[in-house]
């Protein structure tokens, strides 16, 4: 139905953008990962999420950042920034059209990407 792609950012969001979240409210319930392993890994943490949306047209994107981020075996803490974005193409009259969805995207920005967390919708 959309597709995914995930960046890296050295930089970690400032203290005063998007909100201070638990692990698990700043994840969500969508992605195949293993919810305890991710709580451990923030070990009561939090972390910093700054959420948005766009349309242009018929394309509707959801972006998150997320700070710190979790590497893809959820056994480090990368201290920079993590940006989700979830890209939707709708059909005329408000439809969405089908997609086939080949999972996440990985996208390099100034670091080298690094694959994290698979996710399917």
């Amino acid at each position: 139905m959309g597709r995914y792609e995930v960046c890296t950012a050295g930089e970690p969001l400032a203290a005063d953008q998007g909100e201070a979240l638990e692990a698990l409210d700043a994840f969500g319930a969508a992605g195949e990962y293993k919810r305890s392993t991710l709580a451990r890994l923030y070990g009561g943490a939090r972390v910093r999420v700054v959420r948005q949306w766009t349309t242009s047209g018929r394309r509707f994107v959801s972006v998150t950042r997320l700070s710190p981020y979790p590497d893809a075996s959820l056994r480090r803490l990368w201290p920079g920034t993590m940006e989700i974005r979830f890209t939707i193409e709708r059909a005329e009259h408000g439809t969405v059209q089908n997609q086939a969805d080949s999972g996440p995207i990985v996208v390099g920005r100034r670091q080298p990407a690094r694959t994290i967390i698979q996710t399917s919708q």
